[in-house]
């Protein structure tokens, strides 16, 4: 059985296997800065975590040459459905970031990872629909691993738009994406109400001190580093 979204603006709706990360505000947050880069057709393109794939057919709009990769079966699985419907030619793979890949370079490479902070280690073996967003006690599980290998997986003047809550250290992910070569700001930020899976786990994350006891609202932001 498949649901659909509304995905960001101008892609018509998105098909979901149960369990396959709906797009929501961190996902139109980051099509905003994807539209702003000007795709153009001898570009390609690497989509990280793609889940439903919007991000990807957004890309492949353009005529770029476009790649995406989760390691969710079902999120492979849905991305692939959603190109096919939409016409567009996207190569769908299942892996670990940015492993399935990892000899090639990209102009462009756009993630929005799991970075909801957890009581737990996210497993590459788990199962269920928490793979889209527990990412360890502080968030970072799989941030830090995508700032150590997004210099290398980007051709010079590459860039990477990387989309993560506050919670999980901004500057952090800036000092990372700095040492590794990269030059970095936050390009977009915005603030939006708990979701359902921040709301349920408030009384754990006032408990590590991550979110204030009348905290409602969390900050989204944007990180746009290029390769110069």
């Amino acid at each position: 059985m498949t649901t659909a979204a509304a995905p960001p603006a101008g892609l018509g709706r998105l098909w979901l296997l149960p369990g396959v990360y709906a797009p929501q505000a961190d996902t139109r947050l980051l099509a905003r800065a994807l539209q702003a880069e000007g795709l153009t057709a001898d570009m390609d393109v690497l989509d990280v975590c793609t889940g439903s794939g919007a991000l990807a057919l957004l890309a492949a709009r353009s005529g770029a040459r476009v790649c995406a990769i989760d390691i969710s079966r079902r999120a492979v699985l849905t991305a692939r459905m959603n190109a096919a419907r939409a016409g567009h030619r996207v190569r769908v793979l299942r892996g670990d970031l940015t492993g399935p890949v990892a000899a090639q370079r990209f102009d462009l490479i756009v993630s929005n990872p799991p970075y909801v902070p957890a009581p737990r280690t996210r497993s590459a073996r788990g199962h269920g629909p928490e793979l889209a967003w527990d990412a360890g006690m502080g968030g970072r599980q799989a941030l830090d691993r995508i700032c150590a290998r997004a210099h290398d997986a980007l051709r010079p003047n590459g860039v990477l738009l990387l989309v993560h809550s506050g919670l999980c250290g901004t500057e952090e992910t800036l000092d990372r994406l700095t040492a590794s070569g990269l030059r970095c700001a936050v390009t977009s930020r915005s603030f939006v109400p708990f979701g359902p899976v921040m709301t349920e786990r408030l009384p754990w994350l006032r408990a590590q001190g991550l979110v204030g006891p009348y905290d409602d609202t969390e900050e989204l932001v944007v990180i746009r580093a290029e390769r110069t």
